[in-house]
């Protein structure tokens, strides 16, 4: 990746062109100083709308950790296969790919309550057709899934555009973009677990319901907050493609395809490990334990982050130890070694996760930062989707996370700009 810093906190009214000049305030705080540590989850938290918006963007996004196991257990319920099943949780882990960009647009060029509407509109009433007509109508079945995957509100975009305006400093800032990387854990840890405790004492249907009901109320009470409303991006560029053409946006987005990939193939993983040890509780303990590692690790980076907004170096070296965890799991170790080693990479996710959000904000030009996170949403479900399917035909090993891993590392090694190259000649 091109040398790129990060500003002192991430928006889109500025384009990101350290070679040309320094970039300007990015925070409009009047005269406040930045705090000498790092503030706490509490102190975000205790600014104006901050926990309503977090906790509004948590509730619209379970939906994504709910419906896949959804899907699968009202296809088996209408009697499809697990192949069928598979598929049709799969389409819709792909779709919101292409959606979320469009809305992430959307909402930089009219405002966030439009599109936040709009998705929820969609993604309420395919969910609710699914619910009462079930699966047993693939075609049909397979239009709800589309339209549910793609009208994913651009919840996280949209949360990721206001910090600056509701906190106080850049380093306020940082902090909060790392409690929001944090909290997506929760929607793959506790979305899954709702989906099935409910389906479990009500019905497959009524998990679907429940992920469509959460989607509306947490897309409405965070549209209607009142930083939602009044915020507005800068115009932005008529290039339709402005956000890709930043030098290292591209590898970076690239990066971040392969940093999904590692997720991916972790899920196939813990199972293919559970079955060659005759240890079925893996199958679910392994990924629990690399989100709850991914948890802790999001706490104790906010703590101990650098006191600076972060530079290319630090997602180097996140993404080497990153990288690095994954190795000592291709050892033939018994069940709890595994388990134990994968907090390891599992604790590094969330902070490299953090960092990547800032340096993406940081590259989108001016007026582009909603589909700027978009678009970096899209390539990590595109990661995970390809992790998955590659995971399974070459036997679940632990080789594919690592090297997806280690790509991903490659990918963000800083390049000498071409001028500073021909100077070195």
């Amino acid at each position: 990746m091109a040398h790129a810093q990060v500003g002192d906190a991430p928006r889109t009214t500025t384009a990101f062109d350290l070679a040309s000049q320094p970039p300007p305030p990015r925070i409009q705080a009047g005269t406040a100083k930045p705090p000498r540590t790092a503030p706490t989850f509490r102190a975000v938290l205790r600014h104006r709308s901050c926990g309503r918006l977090l906790i509004a963007s948590v509730a619209g996004r379970m939906a994504l950790g709910m419906v896949p196991v959804a899907l699968i257990l009202t296809a088996q319920r209408d009697g499809h296969s697990l192949a069928t099943a598979g598929l049709l949780a799969a389409l819709y882990g792909l779709c919101p790919a292409l959606g979320l960009p469009l809305l992430g647009r959307l909402a930089d060029q009219r405002g966030l309550p439009l599109p936040c509407h709009l998705g929820a509109a969609l993604v309420t009433t395919a969910l609710g057709c699914l619910a009462l007509a079930g699966t047993s109508h693939l075609p049909l079945a397979a239009v709800c899934v589309v339209l549910a995957g793609a009208g994913c509100p651009p919840l996280e975009g949209a949360l990721r555009s206001l910090w600056p305006t509701v906190l106080p400093d850049a380093a306020h800032v940082r902090t909060a973009y790392t409690l929001d990387s944090s909290t997506q854990e929760i929607v793959y840890v506790a979305g899954p677990a709702l989906a099935v405790a409910t389906a479990t004492c009500l019905s497959p249907a009524a998990a679907l319901a429940l992920a469509a009901a959460l989607t509306l109320a947490g897309s409405l009470t965070f549209a209607t907050a009142r930083p939602a409303r009044t915020w507005r991006a800068v115009p932005r560029p008529r290039d339709p493609l402005s956000v890709l053409r930043p030098a290292a946006m591209r590898p970076l987005l690239i990066a971040l395809v392969f940093l999904g990939s590692t997720v991916g193939a972790l899920d196939v993983a813990a199972i293919a490990v559970a079955g060659r040890q005759g240890a079925s509780w893996l199958a679910g303990a392994l990924p629990a334990a690399f989100s709850a590692a991914g948890l802790l690790g999001g706490v104790l980076f906010a703590r101990f982050q650098p006191a600076t907004a972060p530079r290319p170096r630090h997602l180097l070296w996140l993404a080497a130890v990153f990288a690095a965890g994954w190795l000592p799991l291709l050892a033939p170790l018994p069940a709890p070694a595994v388990l134990t080693l994968t907090l390891l990479p599992g604790a590094m996710f969330v902070p490299l996760l953090t960092v990547a959000s800032l340096t993406v904000t940081a590259l989108a030009p001016p007026g582009t930062s909603t589909e700027a996170v978009g678009w970096m949403s899209s390539a990590i479900r595109l990661g995970v989707a390809g992790g998955t399917a590659l995971a399974g035909p070459l036997g679940g090993h632990f080789t594919l996370p690592l090297t997806a891993a280690a790509v991903c590392t490659l990918l963000l090694t800083p390049r000498p700009a071409p001028a500073a190259a021909s100077a070195a000649a």
